[in-house]
């Protein structure tokens, strides 16, 4: 099964030639990734890459028990391990290189025109998939702790009848009702100003940083600024909506035996790394909420690039298991 699933991986790979002028693109590993997003990786609480930051704060633990185990060195890194694209156009999947797999309909996406006094919305669809890159690729090292899901579409929003319907989502989250006000709006300015030191505050859970407010988790931008501000934002909302559903799981700040599921999403286990239409292979990837204007110049433009593809990078904890270790290096002697 394995084998099969690096062939459905690497296939795409050898097409690149022939879907250069397409719109979409499958992702290469090689050089649509940026590699270095992998770091800083933290060991027994140290940060063994130095002159790295990380907006994640670590306690000094330098071992760690899991139940049924033995005593272990905690460790900690950046993992891709999802791809979000967001298109205007229904059932076209931009990050399995443009395919469509339905007629788009009348439920297409795109921003309406307006005049200068009245500000710009938008609307997309989007299409989240499981992606870990590191399982796929099988390099023969045992990497620590990587995602072993396998390659899979997970959502897509033409079927879910609330990504269109703003009066719907009031209804499965009537929590939007106390954040529609001043209050919470000024509160999302403070969020875009640590989200663009890499360090977003989740306790304000209802902001997306310098793209505004959360909510409505729908696929609807009430104040479109660009290509780059408005897709930032829904990767950050269908995160959120899969928190809701419990689909999602993350790690605690002290647990590094296995993660939860929460209602709320922890806005500083995730960052962003666009691949489509121009990839961003320079560190660091985005903390949600970054402001676009430090990433996303010349990102996007005209006929071909309003369609973006973003790969996610999850914070992963896990533990050095010595016995093992000791048992892989005693079978590989």
């Amino acid at each position: 099964m394995k084998f099969f699933a690096k062939l459905t991986f690497m296939l795409p790979l050898l097409l690149l030639p022939f879907t250069a002028y397409a719109e979409g693109k499958f992702i290469n590993p090689v050089t649509d990734v940026c590699w270095s997003c992998l770091f800083p990786i933290h060991i027994g609480g140290g940060n063994v890459t130095p002159g790295r930051n990380d907006f994640v704060k670590y306690k000094k633990k330098l071992l760690c028990h899991c139940q049924g185990d033995l005593v272990g060195v905690p460790i900690a890194f950046w993992e891709p391990t999802r791809l979000i694209d967001v298109t205007r156009t229904p059932y076209k999947l931009m990050g399995l290189g443009g395919i469509s797999i339905g007629k788009p309909g009348l439920n297409r996406g795109g921003v309406k025109s307006t005049t200068p006094e009245i500000e710009s919305s938008s609307f997309y669809h989007v299409h989240y998939y499981q992606f870990p890159i590191l399982s796929l690729l099988d390099l023969g090292i045992e990497f620590v702790c990587e995602d072993r899901l396998p390659l899979d579409v997970g959502y897509m929003s033409e079927f879910d009848p609330f990504w269109g319907g703003d009066r719907w989502n009031t209804i499965i989250n009537p929590e939007i009702v106390l954040f529609t006000n001043p209050l919470a709006h000024a509160a999302c300015i403070v969020d875009c100003g640590f989200s663009s030191f890499q360090k977003p505050l989740d306790r304000l859970f209802w902001c997306a940083g310098c793209q505004g407010s959360l909510y409505p988790l729908t696929g609807h931008v009430s104040q479109h600024v660009g290509g780059i501000q408005a897709t930032s934002l829904l990767v950050h909302r269908i995160l959120a909506k899969l928190h809701n559903w419990h689909v999602l799981q993350v790690f605690e700040e002290d647990n590094y035996c296995e993660s939860h599921s929460s209602y709320r999403i922890k806005k500083s286990a995730y960052k962003t790394q666009l691949t489509y239409p121009i990839a961003q292979t320079k560190s660091p990837c985005n903390a949600l909420g970054r402001s676009d204007v430090l990433w996303g110049g010349g990102k996007s433009f005209p006929y071909g690039g309003e369609d973006f593809v973003y790969l996610i990078w999850t914070k992963k904890h896990c533990w050095l298991d010595p016995y093992k270790i000791a048992k892989k290096v005693a079978a590989g002697s």
